[in-house]
């Protein structure tokens, strides 16, 4: 199983303007964007980190899933939320030979926390014996900072924010993240109740 991120972030998209208001650094003088790339730098790390902790997608971009076998034919768990569309399937045999599956054979099935690739009719169709299916999808909250809910937008704030205090630290754990940062990310965290799909 791999997933790959197809497009990324674009730099324009990211509140480098309200983390400066947040760092409270100053403003008004020539050189105020001398700092920008450092700035965007710690936002994209804590973006990545609180995506890595929750398994949300913030801000909208596409990837692709490579999976070897479907864990239940009748709908497969995507590995991250929230999913606004699947673009295509793809199946590849061993050899290499790819055919695109029909939309008409798969659904997205929506979900907060664990979207699914669902069949329209019994299952999904079958994968070639040791090749692959390929998922491409569009995840995220949405193109703009706006479209990401307030508290995970806080939440990255406050752990840019420490990543830019602490940015000479080396005497931090690995994975050391502020209190405040886990309690507003803790209820996007998905839920492990039992087997999942």
């Amino acid at each position: 199983m791999m997933l790959v991120e197809e497009t990324s972030v674009p730099t324009a998209a990211l509140p480098v303007a309200e983390f400066k208001e947040h760092l409270r650094l100053g403003s008004g003088f020539d050189n105020d964007d001398v700092q920008d790339s450092v700035l965007v730098s710690f936002l994209r790390a804590a973006m990545a980190a609180i995506e890595l902790r929750t398994g949300k997608m913030l801000l909208e971009r596409e990837f692709a899933w490579s999976v070897a076998m479907w864990r239940d034919a009748a709908g497969q768990g995507l590995p991250a939320a929230p999913v606004s569309a699947i673009s295509a399937v793809t199946l590849e045999d061993r050899l290499g030979d790819t055919a695109v599956v029909a939309p008409s054979a798969y659904r997205l099935f929506p979900d907060q926390h664990r979207p699914e690739l669902r069949p329209t009719g019994a299952c999904l169709p079958s994968i070639p014996s040791e090749g692959q299916a390929q998922v491409q999808f569009l995840a995220g909250y949405g193109p703009d900072w706006s479209d990401i809910p307030a508290d995970l937008r806080q939440a990255v704030m406050l752990l840019a924010a420490h990543y830019y205090e602490y940015r000479d630290e080396t005497a931090l754990s690995s994975g050391c993240m502020p209190f405040g940062v886990t309690s507003l990310i803790e209820r996007y965290r998905p839920l492990r109740l039992g087997a999942m799909r």
